[in-house]
């Protein structure tokens, strides 16, 4: 995947960790040349004896003769990363953002630099099973582009899209998409020790019938409407159940709580545009 040189992290948390298990299980780079960079050390530490790579608390030691560059640290945190980074990067390298609500545009001027990719992995990458939307700025090649699909494929399935708006959509739907389900899932199994089922067994009975419909829905080729009809007969259980669903307003609900985090994300994208961009800011503590 990489020509020559570094892959670098700036930023070693969860979704940092996600990546790197899944680039090294996909055998993209080898170990000895990722290197990551965070402030503690007792985190680089684990990621070097886990798998095997190098770790700095030195992000400009992180990037210097990268290839690709990932930036992987809290929104709230990119402003004062990025002053540090600019014109920093190699001329000839690829950045690739997984930092929510922040727009290639501020990536752009915060970085001095132009070839990056922006995408909105989710946690479900952790284990290879997650779904990522990833755009492109004009400047990145079809080299660069084929790198960054490769890095994002390491972490399950992965879309490209042309229009940006789309990251803050995916940013709300498929990247908090996690949350909303395995509140769905405490909702249901909560619900089943209710009926009188032993939690372990609730658990069990919820987190598989959610896997296998999620499968089954994949596997079909028909409309998720259609699938649930299959499972409702007239006057039956799942009738009662899905009356008392919808008239409790479930897809309002849900549809409020995607909208509000697409909100949420458009709001970041603004804050980043507006926050500081120079060498002297100080980070929050």
């Amino acid at each position: 995947m990489l020509q020559s040189g570094n892959l670098a992290f700036v930023g070693s948390g969860v979704m940092a960790e996600a990546m790197i298990r899944g680039i090294l299980k996909q055998e993209l780079v080898a170990p000895e040349r990722i290197v990551a960079s965070g402030p503690r050390a007792a985190r680089g530490q684990e990621l070097e004896e886990r798998y095997g790579v190098r770790w700095t608390t030195d992000n400009l030691e992180a990037v210097q003769g990268a290839e690709v560059t990932v930036l992987s640290v809290k929104p709230q945190v990119l402003p004062w990363v990025l002053p540090e980074l600019k014109g920093k990067l190699d001329a000839g390298s690829l950045a690739l953002s997984i930092v929510a609500g922040a727009p290639i545009k501020a990536l752009r001027s915060g970085l001095g630099h132009h070839a990056i990719i922006r995408s909105m992995p989710n946690t479900p990458a952790q284990i290879g099973a997650g779904m990522t939307v990833w755009t492109v700025s004009p400047q990145t090649s079809v080299a660069q582009r084929a790198q960054g699909k490769a890095i994002l494929s390491a972490l399950g399935e992965e879309i490209l899209v042309d229009d940006e708006n789309y990251l803050d959509m995916a940013t709300a739907l498929s990247g908090t998409g996690p949350a909303y389900v395995f509140l769905v899932m405490e909702a249901l199994i909560d619900a089943g020790v209710h009926l009188g089922f032993p939690r372990r067994i609730s658990q069990t009975l919820v987190t598989e019938t959610l896997l296998g419909s999620a499968l089954f829905a994949k596997e079909s080729t028909a409309h998720p409407a259609e699938l649930k009809n299959m499972v409702t007969s007239p006057g039956g259980t799942s009738a009662e159940a899905l009356y008392q669903l919808e008239k409790g307003g479930l897809r309002t609900v849900l549809s409020r709580g995607v909208w509000a985090a697409y909100q949420r994300s458009k709001s970041l994208g603004r804050a980043e545009e507006r926050a500081p961009n120079n060498d002297d800011s100080v980070p929050p503590h």
